[in-house]
């Protein structure tokens, strides 16, 4: 029998915790929920007691909020994956988060499939980011006043062309297997590619790649 992904929330909308709570009641042959938090000083206690695998945390939340909470979660517990809830308005909390290594990020109208499908990934240690969150950031975010010069040799901490494409397909929430089909490559050197942006960029995870790659203006423009 399949195990399921045991999975805390953190919100201070206790209407928001309440949705969170039904929909889990409706999926709980995969899904258990195992707590509930209003702020971040509970989700940490919560976490400590518990071990889930996952934790659904809204960015915005009274005393510790959930970018103090994550930090904190990556420090001491770093197999705990974080899903990171936001609004419209968070653009600047979310840049944040991504350089602190959430495993997820989600505008809280997503679709519910899109909401198990991001706490699924993070369960498998991986990140799911919404493309459309993306593209706000890369429109929002300031980029630099002239274009990167052409790269001719790639140096420890330049990306090549190739890897440059392979982080693009990275920022608009493709996983590895369809870079590959998309770019022709197999799936194990679209991974080695990955772990060597990793190495350049400094990172560990995709979606501090992501943000590494924004602020350095390592990103084409998005449309």
């Amino acid at each position: 029998m399949k195990k399921a992904i045991r999975v805390i929330i953190a919100d201070d909308h206790p209407l928001v915790r309440k949705g969170l709570q039904m929909t889990f009641e409706a999926v709980k042959e995969d899904f258990l929920l195992v707590g509930e938090a209003g702020d971040g000083a509970s989700a940490l206690r919560l976490v400590e007691e518990l071990q889930p695998d996952v934790i659904l945390m809204d960015i915005r939340m009274p005393g510790i909020d959930g970018l103090e909470a994550l930090e904190h979660i990556r420090a001491t517990w770093p197999q705990i994956a974080v899903v990171m809830l936001t609004t419209y308005n968070d653009d600047e909390l979310v840049w944040r988060g991504l350089q602190a290594g959430a495993c997820g990020y989600l505008l809280k109208d997503c679709e519910l499939d899109t909401l198990l499908d991001a706490i699924r990934t993070a369960a498998r240690g991986d990140t799911l980011v919404q493309s459309g969150m993306i593209t706000r950031l890369l429109h929002a975010l300031p980029r630099p006043p002239t274009a990167p010069p052409p790269l001719r040799s790639a140096g420890p901490f330049e990306l090549t062309e190739r890897e440059r494409e392979v982080l693009a397909g990275v920022a608009r929430g493709e996983r590895n297997k369809e870079i590959a089909a998309r770019l022709g490559l197999t799936r194990r050197t679209i991974d080695t590619y990955v772990s060597n942006i990793f190495l350049k960029l400094g990172v560990d995870s995709r979606a501090s790649a992501v943000a590494v790659a924004m602020a350095r203006g390592l990103l084409p423009p998005q449309k």
